[in-house]
């Protein structure tokens, strides 16, 4: 089974080498058939801590690094 990545906002990078994804995505009610935001909060792994707060970031699953820790941040993309 192929890792997922996903794209998001850096919402907090005070922890040493961890920085906080926040994920939206969008879903159709139920019941409405109105097309409604939903967001998660993902704690990623940043060994070089290149990541700051405001930053669009990918991230892909890994082994578990801590308690929280699931994610890997991916290397920027060199423009």
């Amino acid at each position: 089974m192929p890792k997922r990545i996903l794209e998001g906002v850096v919402v907090s990078d005070k922890g040493d080498k961890t920085v906080v994804v926040k994920v939206e995505r969008t879903i159709v009610h139920p019941l409405l058939k109105k097309i409604v935001r939903r967001s998660k909060k993902y704690h990623a792994h940043d060994e070089a801590n290149v990541y700051k707060t405001g930053e669009t970031i990918r991230i892909v699953e890994c082994a578990p690094k801590s308690k929280l820790k699931t994610w890997e941040a991916l290397p920027k993309a060199s423009a």
